[in-house]
């Protein structure tokens, strides 16, 4: 947005972690930049494809890590494609690396997208649609995933003064200019998500006080504070801080979720319901699968090592039998590259040793995650 709105806008508590400023940099360099390598960020490979869709002057490339390479992009793409951008694969057909050329005529104005893949293709195609000549229409099949994320995105145009509707499943946004503002990003409610779960296995009484934080949020994953109220978890605002406290150790044995609007949250659920001995439900996991890693297969694989059976019943359906839950001795959880595969198992170290290997993976989203736990009372050993 303060790259399409010339710098009009001034963005404050950015982030430090590795997929913002990878982001941030870019930007930066764009004018003398051929190949734009985002590494892992998934997020700014979305959001820059559309970006430079619109806005290059010259022939340039988009890439990243190998496993960027094997995640999709094809529907965002045909979606720019149709409505007038210059786009192709460099390697394999709907996966980047992608070459994509200036801008030349907007051919229409109607998009379809379907809602149940990334709200992050949705999201690229709002940001760019002020700077359309005959601006955009999306029809967004149903069902909507991540729905939050798209409030969340019309929500911070808005205060840069972009006007939109958004009626049912379909979202109108008019040529126009983003103009003068100041926007302080909120904290991540994705990394104080943790530490809900930390407190969650901790012992009656425990605190931990979080800065920063909105009670009234753009964010989905703000649903944490609910949530963990089933693991005896309270939560209350002063001021600007959270303050999260353990206050029983009455769980309940069984809990059914859907994570459409959340699914970045499973990491934090599952392991720390696992290890409270909860059953679960779930639907709304499908989105998981095309992340960093694969995050269903992750979540398998290493609950597994607890004796937890995570198991698909069908298409839209999993369940997760914690009844047997139990640590090993030198057990060793795998990350897949992933930041919430490490974050995610960490708070079950309030309960017995385990190693985490591949702990850099964490400076993606939150690189003083260690730190942080290391000032909460964890013992660390780095191996």
């Amino acid at each position: 947005m303060k790259a399409l709105s010339n710098d009009k806008i001034n963005i404050s508590n950015l982030s430090k972690a590795r997929d913002t400023q990878t982001l941030i940099k870019l930007l930066k360099e764009k004018n003398n930049l051929k190949e734009f390598d985002v590494l892992d960020a998934g997020t700014a490979m979305r959001f820059l494809t559309a970006y430079l869709a619109i806005s290059t002057t010259q022939e340039v490339c988009i890439t990243g890590t190998e496993r960027m390479q094997k995640r999709p992009i094809k529907i965002l793409v045909e979606a720019l494609q149709k409505s007038g951008a210059s786009i192709e694969y460099i390697k394999e057909e709907g996966f980047p690396p992608l070459k994509i050329e200036s801008f030349k005529e907007q051919k229409t104005n109607q998009i379809s997208i379907p809602g149940n893949i990334s709200s992050q293709y949705i999201s690229a195609l709002l940001m760019i649609a002020p700077k359309l000549k005959n601006g955009l229409e999306i029809s967004i099949k149903t069902p909507i995933f991540s729905k939050p994320y798209i409030h969340m995105t019309l929500g911070l145009m808005k205060l840069a003064g972009i006007e939109h509707t958004f009626n049912e499943n379909k979202i109108s946004i008019q040529a126009q200019e983003y103009q003068n503002s100041n926007i302080s990003v909120e904290t991540d409610w994705s990394a104080a998500s943790y530490w809900f779960s930390i407190i969650a296995l901790s012992d009656i009484g425990k605190k931990v006080i979080l800065t920063g934080l909105k009670e009234k949020s753009f964010q989905g994953d703000s649903i944490i504070k609910e949530i963990t109220k089933d693991f005896g978890v309270k939560y209350s605002f002063d001021d600007t801080q959270l303050i999260l406290e353990k206050v029983s150790t009455n769980i309940k044995a069984n809990l059914t979720l859907d994570f459409k609007k959340f699914p970045d949250l499973a990491q934090t659920i599952l392991p720390c319901a696992a290890a409270l001995g909860i059953n679960m439900k779930m639907t709304g996991l499908e989105s998981l699968k095309i992340k960093e890693t694969d995050r269903v297969a992750a979540l398998t694989q290493e609950l597994a090592k607890f004796s937890v059976e995570l198991k698909e019943l069908n298409d839209s359906h999993w369940m997760m039998d914690s009844s047997n839950f139990r640590f090993r001795q030198g057990l060793e959880i795998a990350t897949y590259e992933d930041h919430r595969m490490a974050m995610g198992f960490a708070p079950l170290a309030m309960l017995h040793d385990i190693s985490i290997l591949d702990i850099e993976v964490v400076n993606k989203s939150y690189p003083s995650f260690w730190e942080d736990l290391n000032r909460f009372g964890f013992n660390l050993t780095e191996q």
